[in-house]
Parts: structure tokens; C-alpha cells; sequence
């Protein structure tokens, strides 16, 4: 009967191979060991320490985001213009312009608000408009009264076509409609935003009213929630700026509520600036008791 060798000792003839190998009545318990440790991923891990919190799922705005107001400086139009004047010291009464910024609380995927305004004392008149209509007709002769800067068909066509726009705004008589078709420059007119079209209103009839429109009118179109739109030179008086403002915010509520009745558009805030100033809130009233004089606001 063979005897087992003690520790330490070695016994002669008998195979040591069990100093090298797993026992196989030891393998089940290494298996064991292994699968009862931690596991690799820490969402699954049963210590509370290494387990991750459970991510929480974001909502997605629906509307765009607006700042409260409720703490934030807000100013009278006599107030507001007063600062913007020391912004633009040492220029031209008719360089810079003053600017309105309408914050509205809308829909990021709903319709947006445009239409285009005359106001009572316009902000641009050097506006070049070109008139496409038959030439030599009294259509023509009648645009050009009103002021239109460019007439024709075919000439405008081929001008356009070798990259010659020198106009700002164009309308199209209805009976020169099929051959601007036939042109083919929406490419062209199209990503600049002078391709005529029923839709914005710049394919008419009677051409010379639409040019007496569009001289002096100013083009609004809501982006990502906001307004803008030139309301006044640096050199208009404060009742100027107020006559405008008051038929531009008068025109954009009337477009507001011409909108579904499902959609829902308010007006949040409403920001006066200029070509070089920052903007200032408008409260709603036209002068403060701190305001200066509306003379020293008037630039000759």
C-alpha cells in the first residue's frame, strides 16, 4: 500500500502532478467562484456602489425658450432711443436704422407669420424694383411712373441669366407670368427671394399700384419665433417711431389672427435696436418721467 507523501516531502516513483494541475474534484468549485463574482457591467452589479443611476428620459420642447421678464429692465420708447442715439455718435441721420424684434411664443414646427408693410413714414425709399411686362405697353410706361427701376421681358430675362440683378424687389404682370415660366430663373431669383409668385402677392394686374406699394415698404417674416423689421431711421423724431411701431405691431396682431384657430401665438416681449446698438425692452409707454425733451432726440 502505497503512502501519500507528507508536506514537504516527495516520495520516489510517484508522479508529482498534482503540484501542476487542478485537481478534477476542484474544478466545479473554481467555476463557482467565477461566475458568483462581480460582473462586468455596473448597471447589472447587485453593490449599490458601483451600480449606475438610471438615466432619465428628456423632454423635448415643443415651444421656443423665453426668458422671464418678470425682473428684467424694461424701458420707454423716448428712454430706449435716447440710448441707442449715444451708440451711434458721428453717424449718418440716415446710415443706421432702427430695428424691432417681436418675440412671440410659438410653435417650433407651426406657421410662421410674414407679410409685407407700408408704414406712414417709410424707411427705405431708394428700393430698386423691376417690373416684368410686355415692353413698349402702357403697362410699362405705367410702372415706370410709379417708380419702377427696370421694365421688360426678354432683356430682363438675359440679365438676369448672366448674374446682372440690379433690383431689390420684383413683380410680374399675370399676362408675362407663362413666359417667366418658360425662362426658367427660379433657380436663380429663387434663393435670393425675388422670384415672383401668387403666393407672396408680387404677380398682379395692375402693376404701378403694387410699385407705389413697394417703394418705401418694409418685408417681415417670422424666424425661429422672432420678428424683425426696420421701423425708422436714426434721424426720425419719437412720434415718427411711434406711428410706425404702432401700425407695424397693429399689422402683425391682424396677421396673428388671421392664423388657425388651433394655433396659438402671443406676443412676449417686444426689443427696440439699431444697426450698431444693443436692444432695450419696450414697456408700452412713450416717455418716462425721467425722459428728455422729444427735440433733443430729433436729429437734423
Amino acid at each position: 500500500m502505497a503512502v501519500l507523501p507528507s508536506h514537504g516531502a516527495v516520495q520516489v516513483g510517484i508522479p508529482c502532478l498534482y503540484r501542476f494541475q487542478v485537481l478534477p474534484f476542484l474544478a466545479p468549485l473554481t467555476t463557482i467562484r467565477r461566475a458568483s463574482g462581480l460582473s462586468k457591467n455596473p448597471k447589472n452589479s447587485k453593490n449599490p456602489k458601483t451600480r449606475e443611476a438610471p438615466t432619465k428620459k428628456t423632454k423635448v420642447r415643443t415651444e421656443f425658450k423665453r426668458d422671464d421678464l418678470k425682473n428684467a429692465m424694461q424701458f420707454s420708447l423716448c428712454d430706449a432711443m435716447r440710448y441707442i442715439r449715444a451708440f451711434e455718435v458721428g453717424r449718418q441721420p440716415t446710415s443706421s436704422k432702427y430695428e424691432l424684434h417681436v418675440s412671440l411664443k410659438s410653435l417650433k414646427n407651426g406657421p410662421v407669420v410674414r407679410n409685407r408693410l407700408r408704414l406712414s413714414n417709410p424707411v427705405d425709399t431708394s428700393q430698386r424694383i423691376c417690373v416684368i411686362c410686355p415692353p413698349g405697353s402702357q403697362i410699362a410706361a405705367a410702372a415706370i411712373r410709379a417708380g419702377a427701376s427696370l421694365v421688360g421681358e426678354e432683356t430682363v430675362f438675359d440679365a438676369v441669366k448672366e448674374g446682372r440683378i440690379e433690383f431689390k424687389r420684383c413683380i410680374c404682370h399675370s399676362d408675362s407670368l407663362q413666359k417667366l415660366s418658360k425662362a426658367n430663373l427660379g433657380r436663380i431669383l429663387g434663393p435670393k427671394g425675388l422670384m415672383p409668385s401668387t403666393k407672396t402677392g408680387t404677380v398682379v394686374k395692375d402693376v404701378a399700384t403694387s410699385v407705389r406699394n413697394m417703394i418705401g415698404g418694409s418685408e417681415y417674416r417670422e424666424r425661429l419665433g422672432v420678428v424683425r423689421m426696420a421701423v425708422g431711421q436714426l434721424g426720425f423724431t419719437p412720434e415718427q417711431m411711434q406711428q410706425n411701431i404702432k401700425e407695424f405691431m397693429g399689422g402683425l396682431k391682424k396677421d396673428i389672427t388671421l392664423l388657425s384657430e388651433k394655433i396659438s401665438k402671443e406676443i412676449h416681449e417686444v426689443v427696440l435696436s439699431s444697426t450698431n446698438s444693443p436692444g432695450f425692452t419696450l414697456n408700452g409707454d412713450f416717455k418716462s418721467s425721467t425722459s428728455v425733451s422729444t427735440r433733443e432726440l430729433a436729429i437734423n
